[in-house]
C-alpha cells in the first residue's frame, strides 16, 4: 500500500516553514510515503479552499491537520494508513 502526503502551503509562511520539516521527518520514517508539497499561489481551488488554515497536512487528499503539525499524532495516523 502506498499513502501521499500532501503539505499545502504558501511561501513565506512561518507555520508553512515550520511545518515542513515536521513533515519531511516524520514521512522519511516509513516506507511507501509520498511527500507532495502545492502551494496555494499555484492553484486557485486550494487558495480558495484552504488560505486561511494552511499549512494543511493531507493524507490521501483528507484533512489531518492545519496550522501545527503535531509529529506523533501523523505517524499515528500513517501507521493506522499503512496497516502497520
Amino acid at each position: 500500500m502506498s499513502v501521499e502526503v500532501t503539505l499545502v502551503a504558501k511561501p513565506g509562511c512561518h507555520l508553512c516553514d515550520e511545518a515542513r520539516p515536521v513533515v519531511e521527518r516524520v514521512v522519511a520514517g516509513f516506507a511507501g510515503v509520498t511527500l507532495v508539497e502545492r502551494s496555494i499561489l499555484d492553484d486557485p481551488a486550494l487558495a480558495e479552499r484552504w488560505s486561511e488554515d494552511i499549512p494543511v497536512v493531507l493524507i490521501d487528499g483528507r484533512p489531518h491537520s492545519s496550522w501545527r503539525v503535531d509529529p506523533g499524532k501523523l505517524a499515528d495516523r500513517l501507521r493506522e494508513r499503512l496497516g502497520a
